[in-house]
């Protein structure tokens, strides 16, 4: 009975759990971590460990659909967005910092320190840091410390998800309560440009001067719409290699800019019926890495796991407190950011859009909320996992 079909239900199961979950709660439990927590339970009883890997979405989503989210990513954020995140870019950096500073002093007084420099860098990031350092750690002669680092990646988003939720849920109210009260007051041109943020958005454009002209409705098929994201996203590609800037970054800056151009349509995914499905095995692609995490494995290391992600959380609060106060800016929304390298993307694209769905009383709220959290929760996501923990990783590495 089983096949690539029923495995493509019980992915499909899960993730519904989650978003069913996270309509319920408000947001206040992030669909995200239910899913996780469904999946890392059904791996220990009576999922098969490959169930993602047989539906047959992993090819496409950690290859060609990474890159066509990523580029849309950029068309739902505008220039003057993404030119105004240098404060996110400061909050992160200076989040990761406290976390690896405290991590690096703290930490070998609790815990083995060959334990606190194969898991601060997957702490502060993604798959890439988890994978360098695990190989570092098997040169070293080191078994556990690799198995530590993976763990750490598989299981960092547990305390990550959460704590962004209630980060989130504070600056939104906080944000709210100053619409509501009359002391934000919207433009037009406010409106306009808060129709066209977040993942799931369509404004309207129609009006926006652009250098090349929109192709008329009855040829711009989807199919045509994915052909030039697809052409974004090779292009951000070969960059990534002729530049040595991670391929991701060109993909959301390339997208930002070609839609400014008027050759990428805003929102495309979502005008090319396509956002759904490709955000769905996106997030497979991530939780297929929770398959690894044994109870065995787990219960080995969680002490020493449990001690390095609360004192790097500390840390990252500490720092992330002190520059938003130096920043002028709010600290749940600093804070937020920073934890981004718990998870990255699309985890914090899905969870900051959930929160300000949750929120929002009417559209214009929800719109509100998303253009004032969305574009900082998704550059921090890429200063934090992509960019910065490659570095870590590299840095971390030879200490070992």
């Amino acid at each position: 009975m089983y096949n690539f079909v029923l495995a493509f239900v019980i992915c499909a199961a899960v993730y519904v759990i989650g978003e069913i979950v996270s309509t319920l709660t408000k947001a206040w439990i992030p669909s995200v971590f239910v899913t996780a927590v469904v999946l890392l339970i059904g791996y220990w009883t009576i999922l098969p460990k490959e169930v993602i890997g047989d539906s047959n979405m992993l090819v496409f989503a950690g290859t060609t659909g990474i890159f066509l989210l990523i580029t849309h990513m950029g068309t739902v954020i505008s220039l003057k967005q993404l030119m105004e995140q240098w404060k996110t870019i400061v909050v992160c950096l200076t989040g990761l910092a406290g976390m690896i500073g405290l991590g690096y002093f703290i930490g070998p007084l609790l815990i083995d320190k060959a334990y606190v420099i194969a898991g601060l860098p997957p702490l502060t990031g993604g798959i890439v840091a988890a994978t360098v350092m695990q190989d570092a750690a098997k040169a070293a002669g080191l078994p556990v410390a690799a198995v530590f680092a993976i763990a750490m990646y598989c299981i960092q988003g547990f305390a990550g998800y959460p704590l962004t939720a209630v980060c989130l849920q504070k600056e939104g109210r906080r944000l709210l309560k100053g619409l509501r009260s009359g002391e934000v007051v919207l433009t037009e041109r406010d409106r306009k440009e808060m129709a066209n943020v977040g993942m799931t958005a369509i404004g309207n454009d129609d009006d926006v001067k652009k250098l090349i002209p929109k192709v008329p409705d009855k040829w711009n098929t989807p199919v045509l719409m994915l052909l030039k994201l697809g052409i974004v996203a090779w292009f951000a590609f070969m960059m990534g290699g002729w530049t040595g800037i991670n391929g991701a970054i060109w993909a959301l800056v390339l997208g930002v800019i070609f839609t400014r151009l008027g050759f990428l349509d805003t929102n495309l995914l979502n005008r090319a019926n396509s956002f759904q499905i490709t955000m769905f095995a996106l997030m497979m692609y991530v939780f297929d890495g929770l398959k690894d995490c044994t109870p065995a494995m787990l219960k080995s290391i969680i002490g020493p796991m449990v001690i390095l992600i609360v004192i790097g959380v500390v840390g990252m609060a500490i720092a992330a407190f002190i520059i938003s106060k130096i920043l002028r800016m709010s600290f749940p929304l600093a804070f937020a950011n920073g934890l981004t390298a718990l998870y990255g993307f699309p985890c914090d694209a899905i969870i900051t859009e959930s929160t300000c769905n949750a929120l929002g009383a009417n559209e214009e709220e929800r719109a509100y909320l998303l253009s004032k959290m969305f574009p900082s929760m998704v550059v921090g996501g890429f200063v934090t996992v992509t960019i910065t923990s490659v570095f870590v990783a590299g840095l971390f590495a030879e200490m070992l």
